[in-house]
């Protein structure tokens, strides 16, 4: 269980972004967290996925609090977490070819000598060509690069998956397919997901239960 309790989070103490959010995931469940834009649902995206600490409020996962966030947060929990951002050009490293972007996480946890077998595999799961796998960032295109932090966010199959408007910047087939990937990988693994996004449709047809930023959050 992912439970967020009574989160206040923002960038600025005197003016938070997350006031008294609630929100609980359960292993296996697809969650869809739907609101507009502005309103705060990717600030608390990245409290749930351990990367920006609360000022006030307690992630826990499965009972127990996390006292630790981004790189304090113990590697057992980051590990957990896989998460997969709106714009993929800001959270890709515009040095690294796609096939060390995608082994980021597994060189970070001391695994390096799996990337040769786990990332092409992995690469042809998201429908990325092993041709790509040699180009940088700036090579390829949006839905390109969103595969590829797709297959980053996979590499260390986490128990938890969160999506904070991953096909926002994405044209319909290309959504389709990733979406499709993220629940053959929940369908096999068990993973709760978080689905962040403002398209009421697409969070209705991906998710078993949607949530609205209104009824999560204080007033």
């Amino acid at each position: 269980m992912l439970e967020l309790k009574d989160i206040t989070a923002g960038y600025d103490r005197r003016a938070p972004v997350v006031r008294g959010a609630h929100l609980t995931l359960r292993p296996g469940e697809a969650l869809g967290l739907l609101g507009p834009s502005g309103c705060g649902k990717s600030t608390l995206a990245r409290v749930a996925a351990l990367l920006h600490r609360p000022d006030r409020g307690t992630v826990a996962f499965d009972g127990r609090p996390v006292t630790g966030f981004s790189h304090r947060a113990p590697r057992s929990l980051r590990t957990a977490v896989g998460v997969v951002f709106q714009q993929p050009r800001l959270s890709a490293d515009p040095r690294l070819r796609l096939r060390d972007l995608v082994a980021e996480p597994l060189r970070a946890t001391g695994r390096r000598g799996e990337a040769a077998a786990t990332v092409p595999a992995l690469a042809e799961r998201v429908g990325l060509g092993a041709d790509l796998l040699a180009r940088r960032p700036h090579e390829v295109s949006d839905g390109q690069l969103q595969r590829a932090c797709l297959a980053r966010a996979l590499v260390l199959r986490p128990r938890w998956l969160v999506c904070d408007e991953m096909t926002a910047m994405l044209d319909a087939s290309t959504a389709a397919a990733l979406v499709a990937v993220v629940e053959e990988y929940r369908a096999e693994s068990g993973a709760g997901l978080l689905a962040v996004g403002h398209d009421p449709v697409l969070l209705g047809r991906w998710c078993g239960r949607t949530t609205h930023w209104n009824e999560i959050v204080k007033d």
